[in-house]
């Protein structure tokens, strides 16, 4: 599916665009990409302030002029433009286990990892926190993080002993979230412990899927 007039806004380095990578390429949508390059601040610069004020990516701008500045409203969007695959469940349970394990992804997981990162590397002094404001590091808050991180690699694990996908049967949103933060968690050495074998079945199942590439 195209959609014309739609241009998204990506990092290939970082892993929130990822997120919405994987959304779109499971969905089989194609759009108009341009990379916006952190390395060298330019979601700070003027040009790209003007389009997202928070200074974020990705960032999906549509044919309107609507800019959605978040993972969050970019998959609710596309998920109601291009409803198949359902990404976000088809019944009322599944759409309520869906919303929960990204939410648990996003605050336990991937919020985890980037206070782990983003508090305890040099490339980042005085950008402890993503958008327009620099704010310095905090080291407790690195270490907090790690340990976080690993507190909810068991979670994922006991739940991935009952289903094959965190929300139940069909592959979904949450387990996108969930993968990236897995896969985010390696930058700063965190990863499954051998004896979960759930986990890794999943991450692995995860990583076979062409959107894992995206």
């Amino acid at each position: 599916m195209r959609l014309d007039d739609h241009v998204f806004y990506d990092c290939a380095t970082a892993p929130s665009p990822r997120r919405s990578r994987m959304f779109i390429a499971e969905k089989g949508i194609e759009l108009e990409t341009v990379q916006v390059d952190l390395r060298t601040g330019e979601h700070l610069q003027p040009p790209y302030r003007k389009l997202n004020p928070r200074c974020t990516v990705p960032a999906l701008k549509l044919p309107d002029g609507t800019v959605l500045g978040d993972t969050a409203s970019i998959a609710r969007y596309l998920e109601e433009v291009c409803a198949e695959p359902p990404l976000m469940g088809r019944t009322p349970v599944e759409k309520a286990l869906v919303a929960e394990w990204n939410a648990r992804a996003e605050m336990e997981g991937l919020m985890a990892a980037a206070d782990a990162l983003r508090n305890s590397s040099p490339a980042l002094k005085g950008r402890a926190l993503p958008g327009p404001e620099g704010y310095e590091q905090i080291p407790a808050l690195a270490e907090r993080g790690r340990k976080r991180m690993a507190v909810f690699m068991s979670v994922l694990d006991t739940r991935l002993q009952d289903v094959p996908w965190l929300a139940g049967d069909a592959f979904s949103n949450a387990d996108i979230t969930a993968f990236i933060f897995v896969e985010f968690a390696a930058w700063v050495k965190i990863r499954p412990e051998a004896d979960m074998s759930a986990l890794r079945e999943w991450q692995e199942a995860i990583r076979a899927r062409p959107s894992a590439s995206a």
